[in-house]
């Protein structure tokens, strides 16, 4: 596509868990968008003339043009307030951002380089091995809460639950020892926002 879209518009890899992260923050706050799907290694004009980097996600509201997803996460919950995606209080807002910044250097990281082609098969092997160990040790606190540290749905579940759809295309099986974060899962990949944030091609990541 070459024209700027017509009204919200995200350029989006169907099967990137950043792009994923967007997409759920839409729909989670019930935003019509328009999804431009971006393959890998093609750039459509108009995303070249916005995003210097020519990377996905980018929002395009107007005239702002946004390509990081931090920064588009934080910006759809400030233009679309409702419902609150991170909390009131400066420190419960700092609280969020810090577990939302553990989620993508702990996890995040180690899934990007295990789906990186161009990383070694042991690099590979030790990535799968230390987040699948590192995704058990942390499950016992879903137990004691709703969501990810949190009674409310936040931006940290929508940083964490794309990641974990992924677990089967990351080849990560969680034991039974992770039984309190397989219900989370479980339950929030039954959401209707999380349903509906889904691609054609990341439905097809679990049976």
């Amino acid at each position: 596509m070459s024209s700027a879209p017509n009204k919200l518009g995200c350029y989006s890899d169907p099967t990137c868990q950043y792009s994923h992260r967007v997409r759920l923050v839409l729909a989670e706050k019930a935003v019509t968008a328009e999804i431009m799907d971006v393959v890998d290694g093609e750039c459509p004009e108009y995303l070249a003339e916005v995003n210097p980097y020519a990377t996905v996600p980018t929002l395009v509201d107007r005239d702002l043009a946004l390509y990081d997803s931090t920064v588009i996460l934080e910006y759809l919950d400030e233009r679309y307030p409702h419902p609150p995606l991170l909390p009131v209080y400066p420190v419960a807002r700092a609280n969020t951002r810090m577990l939302s910044y553990r989620v993508q250097r702990d996890w995040s990281a180690q899934a990007d380089l295990i789906l990186d082609k161009k990383t070694k098969e042991t690099a590979r092997t030790k990535a799968r091995k230390e987040l699948r160990e590192s995704l058990t040790g942390v499950a016992p606190v879903f137990a004691s809460m709703k969501y990810f540290m949190s009674d409310d749905f936040s931006l940290v579940d929508c940083y964490l639950l794309p990641l974990l759809w992924r677990l089967p295309a990351l080849g990560i099986e969680l034991p039974k020892a992770a039984q309190p974060l397989l219900e989370y899962m479980d339950r929030n990949f039954e959401r209707e926002a999380f349903q509906a944030s889904l691609s054609e091609a990341e439905r097809l990541m679990r049976p």
